[in-house]
């Protein structure tokens, strides 16, 4: 294990460091040494600074030589015996060897001083404070091994000849400090490395490869940064060493004296369980020592610092020897350690980091002892620690709740990315949800989420028809301090609910109108709404007035309308029903059915004392294959002198199609029957419905009359008409509703209406009561002024029928008779929607004009041309040409026939809040 891959080194000493987690500034007061503590370690001046004072900060370190400040640089720190070790939260040692560059020796007493500038952005606004410690030391060995972190130094009790050959003591003429002037004649000349061929270069050339060499007045010292190209690996008990050697010559006044050192020290030999890291030192370090031995003294420390007996015993460490190695033994997680986050393949991982100390002093056979001192980082490897999520999330709260942990507390929670996007914490906690950090007592941290239900980034389905699933797909997005190392966590929750509130649906009728009310359910509008069997498109919704308000909706639609069903018919009502249903639009489930059956007044059959009879026969549930226009009476050319999809109209005299008659008491009774017509005289047969046929009767007791009336079956006939002459009188009107029940008067005119709000006109003839007379409307036309000769000109009947060239085309309403209506045959009533002229995309005018020629027939005629019947056979499509978007070029009608007449209404203004175009 290469000691220098899992520490910090020197990297604190560089010109710009940053300390401690990003934190607001903090300044130094100069005069003030709270944060800063500086002791003696054996052969080393270590100095203590507290990540209170450091943290936020930018460091140097200066080396105080006399009044010189020296900046001390990563690789000058190598050289001259300065090293140093910082945690990732600013808490720093710095380790100066009393034998380095700038400190003062007196008699063994080192005056070491350093300055330390600290400063936030820039170094206009640093502080700096300056720290001085004496260290005196005594013991010396007559060598000294020191193994630091960034460098390997070596030193010697020196001696020198005499001229009888005798060894004399060096005197304090001969202290030279060759860094950074080796200039002088006396002290240090060259250095032969031992690499092993040797290398031999001059001190300056030493120096200039970054080694360090010195002498006292009683030792030389050498110094090497590890990895140089003059050192070299090797392989002593399993152990991998860094080794250097070196022959120092040294020139003193008594002749030249040739001093071999050197130095070896671990960078590897530790081992690793769960629990336990195990340290092995070779016992026999061969690269030093080659003879027998004996071992003195042997200590362990901790960061530079010799522990007692009953501080190892407290922490659990262990220190004993075997026959090749010295072994200290290590507890992870021991308080004198710290453990370090990792995210490496933005997996979360630990390591534990701890920098114990081995001193050993050992004895040779010469009697010369050797003090060799290692001061050896040790990090673990990678320890997977993937995060535990706990989902505490109770559903009746309807909030989500989620613990993710556990950390170490240089781990911070950035931000947290949902389904809808990423949000800070900041953000999380403006919308409503709750973030919190929990710390616990042995340093680990955890970290919480509350969100409710209710909110955008849950997700919702529903498996079952009253339960909600709701599911919430996050990741937390984590950093490690103070790298700022990103990682994230993804999380899955998943709740459900049986909280579904399905909607509820309630109805009422009057004499015309369905009224369908729907509440809400917890889904809001999540639904498709069928009426009948048509779904409720935009276009559905108008015509039946329908109505929203976020909670609610409603309908209003009248019994005729073509989504109801007629379930049966009296001679005085018809019960019509109309269905709603709710359906879940992915699912397919029911999620409310209604239905609402209502009575609605209707006269079906009608017996006049003039010999007329008048007979409605509708189609009802039960025949749904039924198309009233194929219903006759007994006489098949006597078809419905009006007919649609629901009901035909027929009215004829008692003395005509196949009407009989019969006597019984004081009774005379005509008949006749309502049937489908055969074609060619085949039977009729079908596989789905009966044989339709459906009797009405007229009873007329002697000099009285009395009117009954059957439930009646529908095929319609093509009713002819011959030209009536006369001078009669026609007025054309506009309905207020579909029930054409209030009418605009002629003060309400101009009449403001909505584009495509439908318009109800109703025609009728008026000052008759003949029931041989029919009105037919033969053309009518829309034009933006009063004159209805003037274009443009859009039609809306053309030869009796709708304009087929219309996409909104002009529907024909049924006229029963009822206590307004005497003759039936006498009104005409149509509506079309609202709408505007339109020239090159632009409106021409707000207002229209709507004009009709009318045509007045006996129905006993069976005359051609427009007394056939209103669009009794269709001409198809029409023969008129667009002008823009509604504007027609018409073609000359004649208007000059005795048994027409024309009329017109309006003028009918679009109101200007509608924006539908």
């Amino acid at each position: 294990m290469w000691m220098l891959d899992n520490i910090l080194l020197w990297n604190m000493m560089a010109v710009l460091i940053l300390l401690g987690q990003a934190m607001p500034n903090m300044k130094l007061n100069s005069q003030s040494s709270s944060g800063l503590r500086s002791d003696c370690v054996g052969n080393l001046m270590r100095l203590s600074l507290d990540k209170a004072l450091a943290v936020g900060n930018h460091l140097e370190v200066e080396a105080i030589n006399g009044t010189q400040y020296i900046l001390i640089t990563p690789s000058l720190a190598a050289q001259c015996g300065y090293s140093m070790e910082s945690d990732p939260w600013g808490n720093t040692r710095i380790y100066t060897s009393l034998l380095g560059c700038y400190v003062n020796n007196k008699e063994d007493a080192f005056n070491v001083g350093l300055r330390l500038r600290m400063y936030s952005e820039s170094q206009s606004d640093a502080i700096s404070h300056d720290v001085t410690q004496t260290c005196s030391y005594t013991r010396w060995a007559s060598r000294e091994i020191l193994c630091d972190r960034n460098y390997m130094e070596a030193s010697t009790h020196m001696a020198t000849p005499n001229a009888k050959g005798q060894t004399l003591d060096v005197k304090d003429h001969s202290k030279l400090s060759t860094i950074p002037d080796a200039s002088e004649a006396l002290g240090i000349w060259k250095l032969t490395f031992n690499t092993p061929h040797p290398v031999t270069m001059v001190l300056r050339e030493a120096e200039q490869a970054g080694y360090g060499a010195m002498a006292t007045t009683t030792r030389l010292v050498v110094r090497s940064p590890y990895n140089t190209a003059e050192t070299y690996s090797e392989d002593v008990a399993g152990v991998p060493m860094e080794v250097f050697k070196v022959s120092a010559y040294y020139k003193a006044e008594l002749g030249l004296t040739v001093v071999n050192l050197a130095a070896a020290c671990p960078t590897g030999g530790v081992l690793f369980t769960n629990d336990v890291i195990s340290w092995h030192v070779p016992r026999r370090v061969t690269p030093l020592v080659d003879v027998k031995f004996k071992i003195l003294e042997m200590y362990m420390g901790i960061n530079g610092q010799r522990l007692d007996k009953s501080r190892m015993a407290a922490r659990g460490y262990t220190l004993y020897t075997t026959d090749f190695h010295i072994v200290i033994e290590i507890p992870v997680g021991s308080p004198d350690g710290y453990y370090k986050s990792h995210a490496p393949d933005y997996q979360y991982h630990i390591t534990y980091i701890v920098e114990p100390m081995l001193e050993v002093l050992w004895r040779t056979n010469s009697k010369d002892d050797t003090r060799y001192k290692v001061l050896f980082p040790i990090t673990t490897p990678l320890m997977p620690r993937p995060p535990h999520v706990q989902d505490k999330t109770v559903s009746e709260t309807r909030v989500f709740s989620v613990y993710l942990g556990t950390f170490l507390h240089d781990v911070q929670l950035r931000n947290i990315t949902f389904s809808t996007g990423v949000l800070t914490i900041e953000e999380c906690s403006a919308r409503g949800f709750i973030v919190q950090e929990h710390h616990f007592p042995n340093g680990t941290k955890g970290f919480s989420l509350l969100v409710p239900f209710g909110d955008d980034v849950v997700l919702k389905r529903n498996p079952e028809r009253l339960v909600t699933a709701y599911s919430l797909h996050l990741i937390f997005g984590l950093i490690i301090l103070p790298e700022e190392t990103a990682f994230a966590h993804p999380v899955e929750l998943q709740a459900s609910l049986q909280d579904v509130v399905l909607p509820t649906i309630s109805g009422t009728c009057d004499q015309n109108m369905f009224y369908i009310h729907v509440k809400y359910g917890s889904q809001g509008t999540n639904f498709q709404a069928m009426v009948g069997p048509q779904r409720l498109t935009p276009e559905v919704a108008e015509e039946y007035h329908f109505q929203e308000n976020g909670t609610h909706l409603s309908l209003i639609l009248p019994y005729t309308a073509k989504d109801t069903a007629i379930e049966l018919f009296t001679s005085g009502s018809v019960r019509a029903r109309v269905d709603l249903l709710l359906l879940d639009i992915i699912n397919n489930w029911v999620l409310a059915d209604y239905f609402l059956a209502c009575d609605f007044p209707l006269t079906t059959t009608a017996c006049y004392p003039n010999g007329t009879m008048n007979a409605l026969a509708v189609k009802v549930e039960s025949v749904p294959n039924l198309v009233p226009s194929q219903l006759t009476l007994k006489d098949k050319s006597c078809k419905p002198v009006f007919s649609d999809f629901r009901l035909a109209y027929f009215s004829f005299s008692v003395d005509s199609c196949g009407t009989t008659r019969r006597f019984f008491d004081h009774y005379m009774v005509y008949e006749n029957e309502i049937t489908l017509s055969y074609n060619k005289g085949v039977a009729y047969t079908s596989p789905i419905d009966p044989e339709y046929r459906q009797t009405i009767s007229c009873y007329y007791v002697i000099n009285a009359t009395l009117s009954v009336a059957f439930s009646s079956t529908h095929r319609s006939f093509d009713p002819t008409a011959e030209i009536g002459l006369g001078q009669l009188m026609v007025h054309m009107r506009l309905s207020q509703d579909s029930s054409y029940h209030n009418f605009y008067k002629a003060e309400d005119y101009p009449v403001e209406t909505y584009l495509r709000q439908p318009l109800y006109f109703e025609v009728e003839l008026m000052e008759s009561s003949d029931p041989k007379l029919e009105l037919i409307l033969e053309n009518c036309w829309a034009t933006l002024h009063n004159n209805r000769t003037s274009l443009p000109s859009w039609d809306i009947i053309v030869d009796s029928c709708e304009n087929r060239d219309d996409s909104y085309e002009t529907i024909f309403h049924p006229v029963v008779s009822d206590a307004k209506v005497l003759v039936p045959s006498h009104i005409k009533r149509f509506s079309v929607k609202m709408f505007t002229f339109i020239k090159r995309e632009e409106v021409l005018k707000d207002e229209i004009y709507v004009h009709c020629d009318a045509v007045i027939c006996d129905i006993n005629s069976q005359a051609d041309g427009s007394c056939r019947g209103q669009c009794v056979h269709p001409t198809g499509l029409g023969n008129t040409k667009h002008q823009g978007s509604k504007g027609l070029k018409r073609e000359g009608r004649s208007t000059d026939t005795t048994h027409q007449r024309q009329i017109s209404s309006g003028p009918i203004l679009q109101s200007t809040w509608s924006n539908v175009k």
